[in-house]
């Protein structure tokens, strides 16, 4: 299901965005945990070459999709296929790279011990120095595991995800306890993978994060995908445009302006997303020729998020 929000038009997901093969894919998935409904009817592919950015607030499934993925979990009905095959199949795992929230990593190996031992499950792993080199890690390839801070750690587990030089990989919450310098620089890395022809599947919490590298945003709420396009779709079509300004209209007022969506007092200011800057504008200046103050720009992806699971809620039982 694809929540259509007023005035939006959102792309459906089952409109090709990728020229890429399909290299991954949810049909018809149901997933439980006890009474819990994990996920709901999902339809879901990952084409060849691109990245997804799957979004959704805590618990709306999105490392269950994953693990559906990796085969780390079956679903109650439907289907998960990853180049064709079962994901449980040791042909389709060994072009698989992941990197979870979950799972212990033996803190007393030593960074360079734990790569050559994930790369000996591979037929055709990435050398020792590319490894450390890609994830940055080459000045703490001796020290052991459990010596490493949060961010240190995060690095290490995506050499282990890159060390069998996967054709696609799936990451989940990446970037977790990373200082900006090493976001940054995974980042990079990302991309770099990306350009080589590589394929990701990226799950994050920072949406700044989603809209700097994605192809493709996939937002997914209690279960269900109820949004599906590039970063530039989703922001156009669910949150518009964003104008601040200080007037004396009041909250209210302004709220009936035809074209807001909505607006918030920001201290001395007036936040007002709306669906075209211009006419708002314009009867802003003609309500209120003392206003001032004036700026407009672009609603980031964080807006066009809050919008969607915000809408859902209401729409999905």
């Amino acid at each position: 299901m694809i929540v259509t929000l007023p005035g939006a038009s959102l792309i459906s997901s089952r409109q090709r965005i990728h020229d890429g093969p399909e290299v991954a894919s949810l049909r018809g998935v149901n997933m439980n945990y006890g009474e819990i409904q994990a996920l709901r009817n999902v339809d879901f592919s990952v084409y060849a070459g691109e990245l997804v950015a799957l979004l959704g607030p805590n618990g709306a499934g999105k490392t269950s999709a994953v693990k559906l993925l990796l085969g780390l979990a079956q679903p109650a009905s439907g289907s998960a296929r990853v180049f064709g095959g079962n994901p449980v199949q040791a042909e389709v795992r060994t072009r698989l790279g992941a990197m979870l929230q979950v799972g212990k990593v033996p803190e007393t190996l030593r960074v360079r011990e734990h790569i050559d031992l994930f790369s000996s499950y591979y037929p055709s792993p990435l050398s020792l120095r590319q490894c450390l080199a890609a994830a940055g890690i080459e000045s703490i390839k001796d020290r052991k595991f459990g010596e490493l801070s949060g961010g240190q750690r995060q690095r290490v587990l995506f050499a282990l995800a890159l060390c069998g030089d996967p054709q696609i990989l799936l990451l989940d919450e990446p970037t977790v306890g990373m200082d900006v310098e090493a976001r940054r620089m995974l980042w990079e890395q990302i991309r770099g993978l990306v350009a080589r022809g590589k394929t990701v599947l990226l799950t994050t919490h920072y949406l700044e994060e989603a809209d700097a590298l994605a192809d493709r945003v996939v937002v997914i709420n209690k279960g269900a995908i109820i949004a599906e396009g590039t970063p530039s779709e989703i922001k156009a079509q669910t949150a518009g445009r964003k104008i601040r300004c200080v007037t004396r209209l009041s909250l209210g007022d302004v709220r009936h302006i035809p074209g807001v969506r909505e607006a918030r007092q920001d201290r001395e200011a007036i936040e007002i997303q709306a669906t075209s800057a211009e006419p708002v504008v314009r009867e802003l200046l003609l309500r209120d020729q003392s206003l001032s103050g004036l700026e407009v720009s672009g609603a980031g992806l964080e807006d066009a998020f809050l919008a969607l699971t915000r809408g859902a809620t209401s729409m999905i039982q």
